[in-house]
């Protein structure tokens, strides 16, 4: 099990990048929302895309590969 977070800002194909909490590439505090306590990251992006419907993730390249879309 994980803390899961993603980065406030988008990336260039318009998507919010998921992190886990011990990700080098985690964004600072201020430019992160929690997403919450998850055992992968394909439950941590469904739980955020029910919160936030409008929005789309990926999961980070070096701590969600299995959920990077690219």
């Amino acid at each position: 099990m994980e803390h899961y977070y993603f980065n406030n800002t988008v990336d260039e194909h318009g998507r919010h990048e998921v992190h886990t909490s011990n990700c080098a590439s985690l964004p600072s505090p201020s430019n992160r929302t929690y997403i919450g306590y998850h055992s992968d990251c394909s439950s941590a992006i469904k739980d955020a895309e029910t919160k936030y419907p409008y929005r789309s993730f990926d999961g980070c390249y070096h701590c969600c590969y299995e959920c990077h879309k690219g």
